[in-house]
């Protein structure tokens, strides 16, 4: 499973950027943390694995609050424990300052192409979760890394359940027995209850 940012996507607000009959979605890869140097540079928190990968995109989307505007990248690397970049137009560190806390976006469908059987988490958020015995056990909110597998955070919405999580490994084909991306849903073949 591909995790190249974190499962933080948003509506295009309609500002007249959509592609003609495609709902685009902004997918949040990272933020702004911080200065770097005299020159302008910033230091970049990615979210991506592995990191670098935020910086294979040449435009970035800076928001925060609700306002995104698009940025050109025009220059970045690894710098010790953490990654720099440098924007165009962003000269001094008074100017990248002004940066600092913004979170770094792109567009889904600007995201590079993947193999077919691999997702990137942002697509599973929001899917429905059903049993192989055809038990309805909720919606995946998010996801995780760990060790062995990465793992589903399931909000269970069965009756007495009030969105209790539900934790569903990652395993294909012993636990993931299907995704349908178009279907909107997740078949697994776990017990909601363990």
């Amino acid at each position: 499973m591909q995790q190249p940012e974190s499962p933080s996507a948003e509506q295009d607000a309609g500002d007249g950027s959509e592609k003609e009959g495609e709902s685009r979605r902004r997918i949040i890869l990272g933020r702004i943390s911080g200065v770097y140097g005299i020159k302008g540079w910033v230091k970049v928190h990615s979210d991506t694995t592995p990191r670098e990968n935020i910086l294979e995109f040449a435009r970035w989307m800076l928001g925060r609050r609700g306002e995104w505007r698009e940025v050109a990248v025009t220059a970045g690397r690894p710098q010790g424990k953490t990654l720099v970049a440098r924007i165009e137009g962003v000269d001094t560190p008074e100017a990248a300052q002004l940066l600092v806390g913004n979170a770094i976006a792109v567009w889904r469908d600007d995201l590079p192409p993947i193999d077919e059987g691999e997702y990137y988490w942002t697509d599973l958020i929001g899917l429905a979760v059903v049993t192989t015995e055809g038990v309805e056990v909720g919606t995946v909110k998010r996801l995780f890394e760990t060790g062995a597998n990465d793992v589903l955070v399931v909000s269970d919405e069965r009756e007495g359940r009030g969105g209790q999580e539900v934790l569903v490994p990652w395993v294909l084909p012993d636990v993931i027995v299907e995704v349908d991306l178009a279907g909107r849903r997740i078949r697994i073949d776990w017990d909601p209850d363990f």
